[in-house]
């Protein structure tokens, strides 16, 4: 069993909104992602912390910040029908789960006025 969890403040994300916001959803967020966020910077900020903290659970980081870690859109996260978070993992975010044998992932996300978290569990 592994975990990952990280926190982000969400006027971070919104400065990226202001600044580039085609460029940063289209570099970041899945087309479902963004799809599904509708443009509520709570929400992304929320999916944001969950490509984090996967890439903390798989143990490699995010490629900008680590070479062999995963890109930003390998993870995806969007709500079932009832609204749960779901962890969808594509290219080589599929690839190391699958390494490491991880089949299984729980994730909760959570935001207050100020900041989003999120926390996965994988098996």
């Amino acid at each position: 069993m592994v975990t990952g969890v990280d926190l982000i403040e969400i006027s971070r994300v919104e400065r990226a909104l202001a600044r580039h916001a085609d460029r940063f959803l289209a570099r970041v967020f899945t087309p479902a992602e963004i799809l599904y966020c509708r443009d509520r910077s709570p929400e992304l900020a929320a999916r944001f912390a969950a490509k984090e903290a996967v890439s903390k659970a798989l143990g490699v980081g995010v490629r900008m910040m680590a070479r062999d870690g995963i890109n930003w859109r390998e993870v995806e996260v969007i709500g079932d029908m009832r609204g749960r978070p779901l962890v969808r993992l594509y290219g080589r975010a599929a690839e190391r789960a699958e390494e490491l044998g991880l089949t299984e992932w729980a994730i909760s996300l959570s935001h207050t006025r100020e900041h989003a978290i999120a926390f996965v569990v994988a098996r």
